[in-house]
C-alpha cells in the first residue's frame, strides 16, 4: 500500500510539473498582440535612433543635438532590450527601419540648420505623444511579464523624451 500510494504521489507530482512546464512554455511565446507590437516598438525604436542620428550631424542648435545624441543612446539601449524580450518570446523583430519611417528619416536627412531643428523638434512631439499613448494601451494588452516590465520602464523615458521636445519646440 505505502509503494502504491508513493507511486500515486510521485505520479502527480511530475505530470503537475510537466503540465506547469508545458503552461510556462505557452506563456513565453507572443500573443498576436504582443507580436504586433513588438514589431512595431521596434520599428518605432531604430527609427529614433536614425533620426537621432541626424539630429547630431544636421541640428544647428545644441539642444537640438544632444537630443539627438540622447535618442540614440536611450532607444539603442531600449531596442537592445527588447530584441532580448522578443528572441525569448519567438519573435523576429525587423532589422531595419519600415519604409514609411525611412521616408521620413530621408525627408529630415535632407533638412539642415533652423528648418531642421524645428522640423525635428515638431515631429518629436508628436511621435512621442503618440508611443506613448501606444505603449500605454498595450500595457493593458500584454501578458508576458518581461515585455510589461520593458513598457514599465520604457513609458517613463519617453515621457521624458516629451518634455524635453516640448521645450525644443516651445511649446508648453
Amino acid at each position: 500500500m505505502k509503494k502504491l500510494t508513493f507511486a500515486l504521489i510521485l505520479g502527480t507530482a511530475v505530470a503537475f510539473s510537466a503540465g506547469f512546464a508545458a503552461d510556462k512554455e505557452k506563456s513565453d511565446k507572443a500573443t498576436a498582440k504582443e507580436s504586433t507590437f513588438i514589431k512595431k516598438a521596434a520599428d518605432g525604436g531604430m527609427t529614433e535612433v536614425e533620426l537621432g542620428k541626424v539630429a547630431e550631424k544636421n541640428g544647428q542648435k545644441d539642444d537640438i543635438k544632444s537630443f539627438g545624441s540622447q535618442m540614440v543612446k536611450d532607444h539603442g539601449k531600449a531596442n537592445d532590450d527588447l530584441k532580448n524580450i522578443a528572441s525569448k518570446m519567438n519573435v523576429t523583430v525587423p532589422d531595419k527601419v519600415s519604409a514609411k519611417h525611412q521616408a521620413g528619416i530621408t525627408r529630415m536627412s535632407k533638412l539642415s540648420g533652423a528648418a531642421f531643428d524645428t522640423a525635428y523638434a515638431k515631429d518629436m512631439v508628436e511621435d512621442h505623444e503618440k508611443d506613448i499613448a501606444e505603449f500605454e494601451k498595450a500595457l493593458g494588452e500584454v501578458s508576458n511579464e518581461n515585455l510589461k516590465k520593458f513598457i514599465n520602464d520604457a513609458i517613463p523615458m519617453m515621457k521624458g523624451h516629451l518634455e524635453m521636445a516640448k521645450k525644443m519646440a516651445g511649446a508648453k
